[in-house]
């Protein structure tokens, strides 16, 4: 294949990627799709510059209207988020987890956090950042009814390992987080406590899930690009007005983990940060809403949705299982759904081990399909086309046919300013 023809296939499998996700069903709880003015801000000259430093405060020339941009983000941060201090240059959630983690301890330090087979994020793993940062990580222990930590468990394991950070969130997020008592115990013992909101970011910003900057939280962090419907990058937050403390935060951004930080990502980050303000709350109401939705409607088709007693859910995610511990059904299911046009992943439930092959679970979310205008009515076919596939057995072809011709009703960008195409440039 000659040069050329690698570029033109680069291109072709991009317009097919756009296409099938047009087509489909998306469900992938870590994702979601941008607006037009999102997107015009993305697609600009800021692609390839450099504005290193903070605004005023740069180590290049040409950074004035850069600084514009993101003196703006950084207020509207503040206001979204309610807090003192907000950076906007990470251009990941997990960077910011990188950054935090530097800010708040040494290598050899220990932190306590979720484990990953409980729904801890990779982050919070040796495997991840905490190996990356040389720490130590002992795990909170886990209540399987409630998926959440163990309050008094976690409170011990807290007052007996006397962390240097005590670090909260998930991966695979239902709930809120029983954090102002396990915030305490930290306190206590002279950690820090670290919130890691990435997957529900924009539900606390919209106010509709919890409030972790008034419940004990020193450092929260999170992706802009997942219930928050930003591009792709991360936000640190914090409702200190420490100013040392504020410098050592904006330190292990640039330069402790970003040189370059993506500045039409910062960008549309501050445009995004804008729409919120004015259509946030609606659209973080409506996502748990559907996801609630959609919980029951898999129940009543037949599927074993995870957490019955609590509501299935109180953010954008749901999770069901499809066969025993390690039995792999989650992963087969997933492979299934793809060739009938839902788009999920598999997911490790509490017991499974074998990350790659044993899943037993499905995680599934609906930020991108309310994003399109999907309600609760429409939570209903969704589930319908999940039990077709998966209990009846049908076809996949033709459930993939139906589910093409359903998803052609939602293609449209909603909660924006500018409504326009949902998925751009494939005519």
């Amino acid at each position: 294949m000659d040069a050329r023809a690698q570029a033109d296939a680069i291109l072709d499998a991009v317009d097919k990627s756009g296409r099938l996700y047009r087509d489909s069903i998306p469900m992938i709880a870590s994702e979601n799709i941008i607006s037009p003015l999102v997107a015009k801000a993305v697609n600009s000259d800021l692609h390839g510059r450099y504005a290193e430093g903070l605004p005023g405060k740069r180590y290049y020339q040409g950074c004035d209207d850069f600084d514009t941009i993101e003196n703006i983000g950084i207020e509207s941060a503040k206001r979204v988020f309610n807090c003192q201090f907000a950076n906007i240059q990470s251009i990941s959630g997990t960077v910011s987890n990188m950054a935090a983690l530097k800010a708040l301890a040494k290598p050899g330090d220990t932190i306590t956090a979720v484990s990953t087979a409980d729904g801890g994020h990779i982050s919070h793993a040796r495997m991840g950042a905490v190996g990356v940062r040389g720490l130590n990580v002992v795990t909170y222990p886990w209540d399987e009814e409630r998926m959440e930590p163990d309050i008094d468990a976690a409170c011990e394991i807290i007052r007996q390992t006397k962390p240097e950070i005590a670090l909260f969130g998930q991966s695979v997020f239902l709930f809120p987080t029983p954090l102002q008592e396990i915030a305490d115990a930290a306190h206590e013992v002279g950690a820090k406590v670290m919130y890691d909101g990435a997957h529900v970011l924009g539900l606390i910003a919209g106010g509709q899930f919890q409030d972790p900057l008034r419940e004990g939280a020193d450092v929260m962090t999170g992706s802009s690009h997942k219930t928050f419907p930003g591009s792709q990058g991360g936000f640190m937050l914090s409702n200190s007005d420490d100013e040392k403390f504020q410098r050592k935060l904006n330190n292990s951004i640039f330069p402790g983990t970003c040189s370059s930080y993506h500045l039409h990502h910062v960008a549309g980050k501050a445009v995004a940060l804008a729409e919120f303000e004015a259509f946030g709350v609606d659209y973080a109401r409506d996502i748990i809403a559907n996801a609630k939705a959609l919980g029951t409607a898999l129940a009543e088709e037949g599927f074993d949705v995870i957490a019955e007693d609590r509501g299935y859910t109180a953010s954008h995610q749901i999770l069901t299982r499809h066969g025993g511990i390690d039995s792999g059904a989650g992963l087969r299911a997933a492979a299934t759904l793809e060739d009938a046009g839902i788009i999920t992943n598999m997911n490790m439930l509490p017991g499974d081990t074998k990350a790659m092959t044993g899943p037993s679970g499905l995680r599934l979310g609906v930020p991108e399909l309310t994003r399109v205008g999907m309600g609760t009515d429409e939570m209903k076919d969704v589930a319908r086309f999940f039990a077709r596939a998966l209990i009846a057995a049908e076809d996949p072809a033709s459930v993939k046919k139906d589910v093409a011709d359903f998803k052609s009703n939602y293609q449209t960008v909603k909660y924006c300013f500018e409504e326009g195409p949902a998925y751009p440039n494939l005519d």
